[in-house]
């Protein structure tokens, strides 16, 4: 195991909360940021949304700030303050110069322990989100990954929205966000980070001021993803039919972790890869192709995603078919290299941005109860073999599918012709 540098240092506070920071001298910049460990997973079926709704609630005033304030407030300084709802965290994050630290601070540990909730507030949010789902709804290369993740997961917390649905937003009470946050935003549950031209000791002082009041009480456990898989089709008057076809994949400290991670690369992740060559290049039938994963605690997806005319639909199916059971033995040596140089890039290049940093490192302590020291990733990415990927390969490409489908689908293989084509 690499020792971490030591740029990076940790305090776990009496609280029961966790800081982690990563010094980085050569900036001018420091990114803080709350990462509390709750997400859409973490929702009743009731309360579907919540999450969201809760980060979005965050900035429209506490006990001494206004709505209006906040923003003024980080904006007078020239910072930039965000928040985003994942399946399995929230986070709340600004970016600011290095003498604006305190305020950064300030800020966020203010929206997390003194949010009003204010009901006029309420209920203009509760507008906005409605709009965001409408929006949501309209955008087919968007929603076509809640219908894939719902197939995928149905009737649990992994398969529901993260936007929730209009009728529970439409009927989702203030005490609904509030016990939430009583229950999941804890220091246990709470990872603050900062990256950035700082000191460890001086950000643990601002942690222990800010974040004073949130609450230590213990956290609900999260229900477990059951991958069941199937197929979702939904006939609409669009130009193109956009389809995700997908498999149960690996979490994020599967030792398979690193092989799929190179095998969605050299399958789907760039220019070179095999499906945007074979399909979009040499073929023509698509504009958009790619393969991703999406690594949970507890078990992960692994997708293509393809948007396609009606008529080119029947074609595009049987040459990806065809690229995923030719990965499963037929792997070189130089497309191998190219997927590890490109993943080792995005990883060196993230490591000058304060913000991925920041997200990174609290990200890595939740999932792993410790920062994961770059030469250590890039160890595990330089020892992975053609033989590991391929193995990697047949076990999710055998294993049961996953098919969405929306627009004109009509040309679009049914799930059991798929699966057949796959076991041949």
């Amino acid at each position: 195991m690499t020792d971490v540098p030591e740029t990076i240092r940790v305090s776990r506070l009496p609280s029961g909360l966790t800081v982690v920071t990563e010094r980085m001298d050569r900036v001018e910049t420091v990114s803080f940021g709350a990462y509390v460990a709750a997400g859409t997973r973490n929702e009743t079926a009731a309360e579907n949304g919540v999450s969201h709704f809760l980060e979005h609630m965050a900035f429209k005033g506490t006990e001494r700030r206004t709505a209006a304030g906040i923003a003024e407030e980080i904006e007078a300084v020239g910072g930039h303050i965000n928040a985003y709802t994942a399946r399995e965290q929230t986070a709340y994050y600004v970016k600011v110069l290095k003498e604006d630290t305190d305020l950064g601070a300030d800020i966020i540990g203010d929206i997390l322990t003194h949010s009003t909730f204010e009901r006029d507030e309420l209920e203009r949010e509760r507008g906005v989100i409605l709009q965001e789902i409408g929006q949501a709804n309209d955008t087919p290369d968007d929603i076509i990954f809640d219908h894939f993740q719902e197939t995928a997961y149905p009737g649990q917390p992994m398969g529901r929205p993260v936007l929730g649905t209009e009728d529970l937003i439409r009927a989702m009470p203030r005490e609904a966000l509030t016990g939430y946050m009583r229950r999941h935003y804890t220091t246990a549950n709470t990872v603050v980070a900062a990256a950035g031209n700082l000191d460890h000791d001086h950000v643990v002082d601002l942690v222990q001021r800010h974040f004073a009041d949130l609450p230590g009480a213990a956290v609900p456990q999260a229900e477990a993803g059951l991958y069941a898989g199937g197929e979702f089709r939904e006939a609409r008057d669009l130009d193109q039919v956009h389809i995700v076809l997908g498999f149960p994949s690996v979490a994020y400290a599967d030792p398979e972790y690193y092989p799929t991670m190179l095998l969605s690369t050299l399958l789907g992740g760039g220019m070179s890869s095999r499906l945007f060559q074979e399909v979009r290049e040499k073929r023509g039938l698509v504009y958009s192709v790619y393969s991703f994963t999406a690594p949970a605690m507890d078990g992960g997806l692994f997708g293509i995603y393809a948007g396609t005319g009606e008529s080119e639909a029947a074609e595009l199916m049987p040459v990806t078919l065809a690229e995923l059971r030719r990965v499963q033995h037929d792997v070189t040596e130089v497309e191998l290299a190219r997927a590890r140089a490109q993943v080792k890039a995005g990883l060196l290049m993230s490591l000058e941005s304060t913000g991925s940093r920041c997200e990174q490192i609290a990200r890595q302590i939740q999932v792993f109860g410790r920062v994961i020291p770059t030469a250590e990733t890039v160890a595990k990415l330089n020892a992975v073999t053609i033989g590991g990927v391929q193995r990697a390969a047949a076990k999710l490409f055998r294993s049961a599918p996953t098919l969405a489908a929306l627009g004109p689908a009509g040309r679009v293989p049914s799930l059991p012709s798929i699966a057949e084509r796959l076991a041949a």
